[in-house]
């Protein structure tokens, strides 16, 4: 939900948090992500069994794909209809169309209604005002027993000097997301891990808040 641009004043930041600015943003032809899957989805799913998947704050589809080659049932969901029909495109192009299915919410008012998946993901979600925390404890509700809770996003840091205030508030460590998670949740990875990016055709080496928990009972 954060974007990465420059804005001027808080109130354009503040702007970046809401749909319209994203329909906005997924309307153009060109591709706004890599459509490469994030790194810590990567290095933490690998290992398990595929089942059901729920991607939240999906986008353009580049881990949704990604889980459906390597065998899931994904669900993407986002609050961008434009994003939505993007990522179901690319997972028409990468052959993956019979695996996944899709689903608009807004992550900030997320509710299972009775669904339940094997995993939960959700990656660069970045609702204002420290919103992540609800944010998380919102999508626990949609993992199955068994199943588990991965949820990634941007540490803070001097690097993001870009950002209004706003975004860094945004920002959050692992740790924080753990008050959040409802009772019957065992919390395996709970840490900032380093990664090199590259923005503006300028190398700079971040930190990914990871944190992954399973769901007990």
């Amino acid at each position: 939900m954060a974007g990465h641009g420059t804005h001027g004043t808080e109130e354009d930041a503040a702007a970046m948090f809401e749909p319209a600015s994203w329909e906005e943003r997924y309307a153009g032809a060109e591709k706004v992500w890599s459509g490469n899957p994030n790194a810590q989805l990567v290095a933490e799913v690998s290992g398990l069994t595929p089942g059901t998947a729920l991607d939240v704050g999906c986008g353009e589809g580049g881990d949704v794909v990604w889980l459906a080659r390597q065998g899931w049932r994904v669900t993407g969901a986002d609050f961008s209809a434009n994003g939505l029909a993007r990522a179901a495109r690319h997972a028409a192009e990468a052959g993956v169309a019979d695996r996944t299915d899709w689903w608009q919410v807004d992550a900030r008012a997320f509710a299972a209604g009775g669904r339940s998946y094997d995993l939960v993901a959700s990656h660069f979600l970045h609702p204002p005002d420290g919103g992540m925390v609800e944010v998380a404890g919102r999508l626990a509700g949609a993992v199955a027993p068994g199943g588990h809770l991965l949820v990634v996003g941007h540490a803070p840091s001097e690097v993001f000097t870009q950002l209004s205030e706003s975004h860094r508030r945004a920002m959050f460590l692992a740790a924080d997301l753990v008050p959040g998670l409802p009772a019957g949740f065992e919390v395996l990875v709970a840490e900032q891990r380093p990664r090199t990016m590259v923005r503006d055709g300028v190398t700079v080496d971040v930190h990914d808040s990871t944190l992954l928990a399973r769901r007990t009972a």
